[in-house]
C-alpha cells in the first residue's frame, strides 16, 4: 500500500474525534522527505489543532515505520487563497467564494466566479448571481478559493 493512502487511514480517525477534515497529504522524498498533512477545522483551523494532530499522528507513524528513513511531518491548515484539487475539497469548502477555469469553454466562457455549493455526481456546482452552473469535474484546469 501506497504510503500516503496508509497515512490518511491513520490521520482520519484522528481528525474525526476533533470533527477536523482531510484536505489533502502530500510526500516530497528527497534526502530528507517531508511528509505535509492539510487539515480544515469549519470553526477555523488553529494552530493547536495542528499541535494536536501532529502529536496524534507522528505517535502512530513512529509506530508504523512507514517511511524508514528519518523525515520532517507538517500538518497546517490549506490556506486562504489555496487550489482545491481533490473531489472531496469541493464539498469542504462549499459555501467559499471560488474561481474555477476550464479547459474547455462551457457557453463560451472559461472562467467562472462564484459561491461553491458543492459537488454533485462528478459536477462542481457554483452559485453565480443566482444562477446555478454545473462544471464537469474532469474540465476543471484550476480552482481555487478566494477570500
Amino acid at each position: 500500500m501506497e504510503i500516503v493512502e496508509k497515512v490518511k487511514e491513520l490521520v482520519i480517525p484522528i481528525l474525526e474525534e476533533k470533527g477536523l477534515k482531510l484536505v489533502d497529504i502530500e510526500l516530497n522524498k528527497g534526502k530528507r522527505p517531508i511528509l505535509r498533512v492539510y487539515i480544515y477545522n469549519p470553526e477555523g483551523t488553529s494552530i493547536d489543532d495542528c499541535e494536536w494532530v501532529s502529536k496524534r499522528l507522528g505517535a502512530l507513524l513512529d509506530v508504523e515505520d512507514l517511511i524508514p528513513t528519518s523525515y520532517t511531518l507538517e500538518i497546517s491548515s490549506p490556506g486562504l487563497d489555496r487550489k482545491l484539487k481533490n473531489k472531496e475539497e469541493f464539498n469542504i469548502f462549499k459555501g467559499r467564494d471560488i474561481v474555477i477555469k476550464t479547459k474547455e469553454p462551457i457557453e463560451e466562457k472559461k472562467v467562472f466566479r462564484g459561491v461553491l455549493e458543492g459537488l454533485e455526481d462528478e459536477n462542481v456546482v457554483l452559485n453565480q448571481d443566482d444562477n446555478k452552473i454545473k462544471i464537469p469535474f474532469e474540465n476543471i484546469s484550476q480552482a481555487k478559493l478566494e477570500f
